[in-house]
């Protein structure tokens, strides 16, 4: 049994190193924070644009009613109210001639059982004609009853021709949810993963479907407010704190080198930084070394932001889906965060699997041009748009936003515990049978605490007993 008074030492601080770390101190063990930049958050994480002076997201952050454990992490550190919870979204597709558009309600009946509660929802999307609205039908139940053989499973995509979905269910349905949900192109999509996000997101529980919107910047959410929760029960923060390689001596972790030179006694230790770091800041042999270095075949996808500041309000939309557009969500964030305009709107655009719009990929295209191109897109829904004048706008891409999500990526994910002692993983990209999601952090955080906890001697379940599937969804999708 290890010394159970030396604090445990995670690097990193985006929220699967957060979430391990409140688990820790939780139950008093003591715990050291190493973060290399000035702000804890990660991925999830603000900065100042100089011109508009305004705190912006490096990409806009959602959560759904189903994503228990992140939801249950952001109640234990005093975040949870910082939080919209979106009881409907707005869908706005093009109508069947293709030069108008139409804002489609999608909210649950409360008068139906799950999961028929939404079938008004999907019965209203004026985009798509009966037939199609029948074919989505088919294709949802078949979905969920299918089975994935892990070994030989295929493409969302492929998977979708072979099951009679025509082009345009897939266009206006299957890629608006999929590519938004897992930040990937259908053709990269496993099957499985894809399954998760419809059976866990819209058929077994009544309320998983609602999204759950920050109010506040992120770097006041993740940096701020819980910082101070985990200084106040004990923990050591230390920001601005570069790792640069991870001791092991006789298959134990036995310390820390600082990129400054110092040197830090530690026997365990949380890695729960970027997959594309963790063999950098471990020695060149260790025990589990050729395993572990199959985290080098794990593909990212990277998520494009367009912030846009406008002298009027184009839309009194807080949010709003896009169908058939090169946009694909709008945040009203002036009204998310319930400032004053000031003479200033403020919506951010979000655009998942943004692989052509990396420098790589818009073959000659500027950033002006990608914007104007947004603005276009808004203009055709909103005509007021026409009127309104473009302040400022910046276009962001995060390049390694996910992990992504190909037949095959979860035989590469590792589990949180490795076969060196006191050596333990955290990060949405390890296996926490979840897409690279801030559900998937928080789980991968609170599985590396087991372990860690195992190894102390005091053995106890972190994670919610998964959710009691719905009576009907049991009978009509074998769930």
């Amino acid at each position: 049994m290890e010394d159970s008074s030396a604090a445990t030492v995670i690097v990193g601080g985006g929220l699967a190193g957060l979430a391990c770390a409140a688990a820790l101190v939780e139950r008093g063990k003591p715990v050291t924070l190493l973060e290399s930049r000035p702000r804890l958050g990660g991925r999830a994480s603000s900065f100042e644009d100089q011109q508009s002076q305004t705190l912006i997201d490096n990409c806009q952050h959602v959560s759904m009613g189903c994503c228990h454990e992140f939801n249950r992490f952001c109640q234990t550190v005093g975040i949870a109210d910082s939080f919209e919870r979106a009881e409907q979204l707005f869908f706005i597709g093009p109508d069947r001639t293709g030069s108008r558009f139409k804002i489609n309600r999608f909210a649950a009946s409360p008068l139906l059982p799950t999961p028929l509660h939404l079938f008004p929802a999907f019965a209203r999307l004026s985009y798509l004609s009966f037939c199609e609205k029948r074919e989505l039908a088919h294709g949802l139940k078949q979905l969920a009853r299918t089975r994935v053989n892990p070994e030989d499973e295929p493409t969302m995509a492929d998977w979708l021709k072979a099951h009679g979905q025509s082009q345009t269910v897939i266009d206006r349905f299957w890629n608006v949810v999929l590519v938004s949900a897992l930040s990937e192109d259908l053709e990269r999509i496993s099957l499985s993963h894809a399954r998760k996000v419809f059976v866990d997101g819209f058929l077994r529980a009544r309320n998983s479907w609602q999204v759950l919107i920050p109010t506040t910047p992120l770097e006041q959410l993740y940096g701020t407010t819980i910082s101070n929760w985990l200084i106040h029960r004990g923990a050591e923060i230390r920001l601005k704190t570069g790792v640069k390689q991870i001791q092991i001596s006789d298959g134990q972790v036995t310390g820390i080198e600082l990129r400054d030179g110092t040197q830090l006694d530690a026997d365990r230790v949380v890695l729960a930084v970027p997959h594309q770091r963790v063999l950098d800041l471990l020695p060149a042999e260790f025990p589990g070394c050729a395993e572990l270095s199959r985290i080098e075949q794990l593909e990212a996808a990277p998520i494009t932001s367009v912030h846009l500041w406008f002298d009027r309000e184009i839309t009194p939309l807080p949010h709003a889906v896009f169908v058939d557009c090169l946009s694909q969500w709008m945040f009203n964030r002036t009204q998310l965060m319930q400032q004053e305009p000031d003479g200033r709107w403020y919506y951010q655009i979000v655009i998942s699997a943004s692989h052509q719009l990396t420098a790589a990929g818009r073959q000659g295209r500027s950033q002006d041009e990608i914007i104007q191109d947004v603005i276009s897109e808004l203009t055709r829904i909103w005509p007021a748009t026409t009127e309104a004048q473009l302040l400022h706008s910046r276009m962001l891409t995060e390049h390694h936003a996910v992990f992504s999500v190909q037949p095959g990526v979860d035989q590469l994910r590792p589990a949180q515990r490795t076969q060196v002692g006191g050596l333990y993983l955290a990060g949405d990209w390890t296996s926490t049978g979840w897409p690279a999601t801030m559900e998937g952090a928080v789980r991968s955080g609170l599985l590396a605490a087991e372990a860690v906890l195992d190894d102390l001697g005091q053995p106890e379940s972190l994670l919610l007993p998964p959710e009691k599937t719905a009576f009907l969804s049991k009978m009509l999708f074998r769930l």
